[in-house]
């Protein structure tokens, strides 16, 4: 079983029972990968570092939670992910994880004004599988040989996934920009 997780079940007990060493463990295997991720979202080092001790704090926190089915890492990438949303909400800017080739200069104020709540409602209309190579790639850090590996793909059908998941979310956003234009005008 641990070998599916990815972690020592032991090291997982303990942690739940607040061991702070087992928790060093977990924090020292796991904290690399996970600066990686917030990466995405900010270069400040006091800001990555803050982001990423709040989502182990939700994890040693919410440990209990965690099943011990599947990746013990794609549980804690969830929880970095969720303390890396709040961070920008709290600071009330827009969580910038897409990158929108050739998008017509109108959309860029909509990207400007867009939430991570607003992003995950047009991410949920997505293909199961572009989603999840978008998931695995854009917001969980990981890079496209990774993802095929996790997917059981190729590399090159996940760069096609994310190619499409970004081509229809920016066909999301501009149509809701323009949804709006109208709802104004109207």
């Amino acid at each position: 079983m641990s070998e599916q997780i990815g972690i020592d079940v032991n090291v997982l007990n303990l942690c739940a029972e607040n061991d702070r060493k087992a928790q060093e463990i977990v924090y020292r295997k796991y904290f690399d990968s996970m600066i990686r991720m917030c990466q995405r979202y900010t270069t400040d080092q006091d800001e990555l570092i803050s982001i990423v001790n709040d989502g182990f704090l939700k994890v040693f926190k919410k440990i209990e939670q965690f099943e011990r089915k599947g990746s013990f890492e794609g549980w804690i990438r969830r929880c970095v992910f969720t303390a890396l949303s709040d961070y920008f909400k709290k600071k009330k800017e827009g969580i910038y994880f897409m990158d929108v080739p050739e998008a017509p200069s109108d959309s860029d104020n909509a990207l400007e004004k867009m939430y991570f709540d607003d992003i995950v409602s047009h991410l949920q209309k997505l293909p199961d599988t572009s989603k999840n190579v978008f998931i695995k790639y854009c917001i969980e850090g990981y890079n496209h040989k990774e993802v095929g590996e996790l997917l059981n793909m190729s590399e090159g059908n996940s760069k096609w996934h994310l190619h499409q998941a970004k081509k229809l979310l920016q066909s999301y956003i501009i149509r809701e920009k323009e949804h709006s234009k109208s709802v104004k005008n109207g």
